[in-house]
C-alpha cells in the first residue's frame, strides 16, 4: 500500500499562485513533446526528457512564485508515493535472478515444454496469470516470476516474446483488480469510501468483459501461431537446461515460500525478499553453488553458458545492480509527477474536467479520461487513483451516484493503462523483468487497451450506469 497522501484540490491553492487552466496545459503539452521528440524522433531513452520536463516544470513552478523548498517537497511527495513500486523493482530484479540461479525459473520452462503446445499457450498463459494474480494479489509479483518463466515457455514453442507478455500482463491485471489482496483495490476502495467489496462486485462486469474478449483473442492469436513445433527443438532446449540446472521438485521451494506466503496475506515487499532468500539457499542446497557466489548473483544476475544461444538469452539477468536503469526512469517520472501537483496543474485541470461534465456517463467517462492522464503524467498508478478518487467525489454526489461507480472508473482507467506507458513506473517495470520493449508488447497487451475502452462504451450505452443529468454547471473557480 502507498504511504497516505492528499492531492491539493482547487480550493487549496492559493489564488495567487494558481495557474488557469489554459497555462496549466503548457507544462502538460510541453511533457508530452518532450518525451515524444526524444523518444519516437531522437531516440533517446526516457532519462533525458524526463530531465528536461522536470527543468521546465520546476521554472513554470518558480514563475507562479513556488519557492524552491515548496518545489522539493513536491518531488518528495511523488517519490514518497512511489516508494513501494521502487522498492519492489529492486527485490523483482533480485528475485528473477535468484530464482535462475536455483534452477527454478528453468524447471517451469523444462516442464512447460513438455505440457503446452502453440496453440494454446496464449489463453493458458493469460488465465493461469490471472488465477495466480487473483490467489496473491499482486500483479507486478505475478509478471516477475510467473511471467518471466512464460517468456522462456513461449519462446521454445516459437511464440513471439511480444505476444507471450501481453498475455500475462493481461491475466495479471484481470486477476489483480479482483483480488481483495490487491493493494490498489483496496486504494481504489478507501480514497473514495467505498465498501472494498462493494468496489470489487462493481468492477466485475467490466473486468469480465474485457478480459473474456482479450482470452478469445488469444486463442485466435495461438491458432494462427500454433504450428507444428519441431520435437529436436524443445529436446534441444531441455538437455540445455538439464546439462546445467538441477531440475527436480525440489527447485520450486521458492515458489512455495513467495505464493505461501503472499497467499496466508503477508505484504507484497517482505513477501518477495522471503522469495529471493528461498532462491539463494536454494541455490547453495540443491544447485551446489558456494555460499559467497549464489549472494553474487543476488547482486550481479547470471549469465548461464547452456551450449544453447536461445537458452543463454532467456537466463541473462541483471541482478539488483541490473535495476539502475529502470529506477532511474521511475524516480524521474515520479518527480515530475510530483511537481505538477505541488503547482496545482493536476488540481486545476481535473477542476476543468469536472466542469465539462452535464451527465453521470459523461462524469465516468471524464473519470476515466482523468485518470489515463495523470497516468501520463505522473508515471505512478496509486496517484491515477488518488487524485481524480478524491478531487471528484463531491461531484458524484451531485450526481447522486454511489462511490462505487467512481471507485471503477478510476480503477478500470487508471490501473491497468499503467503498462502501456513506456516511462510509466508499471511498463518500465514489465519491461525490465521480462525483456520485452513496452511498445513492443502493447499491441498484445489486450486487457489494458480493453478495460478503459469496455467503461467508455457502458458509460456511453448508459448500461448498468444511473442515468442522471446535472442541472446546474459548476461554477469555474478560475
Amino acid at each position: 500500500m502507498s504511504r497516505d497522501f492528499t492531492p491539493t484540490t482547487i480550493d487549496e491553492l492559493d489564488p495567487e499562485r494558481r495557474p488557469s487552466a489554459r497555462l496549466a496545459l503548457v507544462p502538460v503539452l510541453a511533457v508530452v513533446a518532450f518525451l515524444g521528440i526524444g523518444s519516437a524522433l531522437l531516440g533517446l531513452d526516457p532519462h533525458a526528457p524526463l530531465l528536461w520536463s522536470i527543468v521546465l516544470v520546476g521554472a513554470f513552478g518558480y514563475s507562479l512564485g513556488y519557492s524552491w523548498e515548496e518545489l522539493y517537497d513536491g518531488v518528495a511527495d511523488g517519490l514518497l508515493m512511489g516508494l513501494q513500486a521502487i522498492l519492489i523493482i529492486f527485490t523483482i530484479y533480485a528475485l528473477i535472478a535468484t530464482w535462475v540461479g536455483a534452477g527454478t525459473i528453468p524447471a517451469m520452462m523444462y516442464y512447460g515444454l513438455e505440457l503446452l503446445t502453440p496453440a494454446v499457450f496464449l489463453p493458458v498463459a493469460a488465465v493461469l496469470a490471472a488465477v495466480v494474480a487473483f490467489a496473491i494479489g499482486s500483479s507486478w509479483t505475478t509478471v516477475g516470476t510467473l511471467g518471466v518463466a512464460f517468456v522462456g515457455i513461449g519462446s521454445g514453442l516459437g511464440v513471439p516474446e511480444a505476444m507471450t507478455v501481453g498475455a500475462v500482463i493481461s491475466g495479471a491485471y484481470a486477476g489483480d483488480k479482483q483480488s481483495p489482496l490487491s493493494d490498489t483495490t483496496n486504494l481504489a476502495a478507501g480514497v473514495t469510501n467505498t465498501p472494498l467489496y462493494d468496489h470489487i462486485y462493481r468492477m466485475r462486469t467490466g473486468t469480465a468483459i474485457a478480459f473474456g474478449i482479450a482470452v478469445l483473442a488469444f486463442a485466435a492469436l495461438g491458432l494462427q501461431t500454433g504450428g507444428a513445433v519441431p520435437g529436436d527443438r524443445i529436446a534441444e532446449i531441455q538437455t540445455a537446461l538439464q546439462g546445467t540446472y538441477a531440475i527436480s521438485p525440489l527447485v520450486f521451494l521458492p515458489l512455495v515460500v513467495t505464493f505461501g506466503l503472499a497467499l496466508y496475506g503477508f505484504p507484497a515487499l517482505p513477501t518477495l525478499v522471503a522469495g529471493t532468500i528461498a532462491g539463494v539457499l536454494t541455490s547453495v542446497l540443491v544447485q551446489g553453488a558456494g555460499f559467497v557466489p549464489a549472494w553474487e548473483i543476488f547482486l550481479s544476475g547470471t549469465a548461464p553458458e547452456t551450449g544453447s544461444d536461445l537458452v543463454d538469452e532467456l537466463l541473462v539477468t541483471g541482478g539488483l545492480t541490473g535495476s539502475a536503469w529502470t529506477i532511474t526512469v521511475v524516480v524521474a517520472a515520479l518527480s515530475l509527477g510530483g511537481l505538477l501537483e505541488r503547482t496545482g496543474v493536476l488540481a486545476v485541470l481535473a477542476h476543468r474536467v469536472s466542469q465539462g461534465v452535464t451527465s453521470s456517463g459523461g462524469l465516468i467517462a471524464g473519470t476515466g479520461l482523468s485518470a489515463i492522464l495523470i497516468n501520463g503524467l505522473t508515471a505512478q498508478q496509486y496517484m491515477s487513483i488518488v487524485l481524480p478518487g478524491v478531487t471528484l467525489r463531491n461531484l458524484y454526489e451531485e450526481f447522486d451516484m454511489g462511490s462505487d461507480e467512481l471507485s471503477r472508473a478510476v480503477e478500470a482507467a487508471g490501473t491497468p493503462t499503467g503498462a502501456l506507458i513506456p516511462w510509466h513506473a508499471g511498463g518500465v517495470f514489465m519491461a525490465g523483468a521480462t525483456g520485452v520493449d513496452t511498445l513492443a508488447y502493447a499491441p498484445y497487451y489486450l486487457f489494458g487497451l480493453l478495460s478503459p475502452l469496455v467503461l467508455f462504451a457502458m458509460a456511453l450505452t448508459g448500461r448498468g450506469i444511473p442515468t442522471t443529468n446535472r442541472s446546474e454547471p459548476a461554477q469555474a473557480a478560475d
